[in-house]
């Protein structure tokens, strides 16, 4: 069976970095917009805890599992191939 493609964690760890320490900042005198910056980093922490559950059933299905750092490298590899 082909890997089951997943986006790599890094991915989720960047983008909570930048809107914790940077966008959260940024709008932290404008009560609203905070608000709204704090709902998506509890969005993307759901997303990565849910990723990790995905995880763990392909493990105990012994499916295989490959990291994706971008669509590019996929249409890449298809064109190398054409």
């Amino acid at each position: 069976m082909e890997p089951i493609p997943l986006p790599s964690l890094i991915h989720y760890e960047l983008l909570l970095q930048l809107l914790e320490r940077q966008t959260s900042f940024a709008v932290s005198q404008k009560p609203a917009i905070r608000e709204e910056v704090h709902q998506l980093i509890i969005t993307l922490r759901k997303a990565l805890a849910q990723q990790k559950k995905l995880e763990q059933s392909c493990d105990r299905e012994n499916l295989p599992i490959e990291y994706r750092w971008s669509l590019n490298s996929i249409n890449e590899e298809v064109n190398s191939n054409t």
